[in-house]
């Protein structure tokens, strides 16, 4: 089983567990979160990734902490603390019914309670040139445009556009660009706000 395979059905067993310790069934989940009982159900089940918004709510609505949620997969063999995913491997969903010319994907969602997100777009020039950092928090990197080796560790990701990495932004991490002419990255990062 492939890594976002694995985390897919880890998320899902998880929510379907915390979900029936609080003795709530899929119709009360669904009408607090506001997520149709048909979604809610192919999450639990492993079947698709929720969307960053629906994993918030769910998050929200069952007073979940993300870095509880999260803390077992370092404890997980199948886990190496990160996911690259290939531009070609995102998965087509339908997300509403009597919709026309909605096409999502499925990329990669996580949501954190007790936590700030910040959203920023990175630019990075030819020229651009950094040691490794680290942040406290996780890390969603989406390359919009250009090329870039995104450095992890000891790990080396060839990224091109629309490819994207997920990781514990505690990892030693520094993206370089590979080309001529500007990247650019779309970057989500999550804070614990402790």
């Amino acid at each position: 089983m492939e890594n976002s395979e694995f985390i897919a059905t880890w998320i899902g067993s998880k929510l379907k567990d915390i979900r029936k310790e609080q003795k709530l069934n899929l119709s009360e989940l669904s009408e607090k979160s506001g997520i149709s009982i048909a979604m809610i159900s192919k999450i639990e089940n492993g079947r698709v990734f929720p969307t960053l918004p629906s994993l918030l709510q769910i998050f929200n609505t069952l007073d979940i902490d993300l870095n509880t949620f999260f803390n077992d997969f370092y404890n997980h063999d199948a886990f190496p603390g990160y996911i690259f995913k290939k531009r070609k491997d995102y998965k087509h969903i339908d997300k509403e019914e009597d919709s026309k010319g909605f096409n999502y994907e499925t990329i990669l969602s996580h949501s954190i309670k007790k936590s700030s997100m910040e959203i920023s777009l990175l630019t990075l020039n030819e020229d651009a040139q950094r040691k490794k950092v680290t942040t406290d928090g996780f890390e969603y990197i989406y390359l919009i445009k250009g090329s870039v080796i995104y450095e992890l560790e000891d790990e080396k990701f060839q990224m091109e556009e629309g490819d994207s990495l997920f990781f514990d932004g505690r990892m030693d991490h520094v993206p370089h660009n590979n080309q001529n002419g500007d990247s650019i990255l779309l970057v989500i990062y999550f804070i614990s706000a402790t």
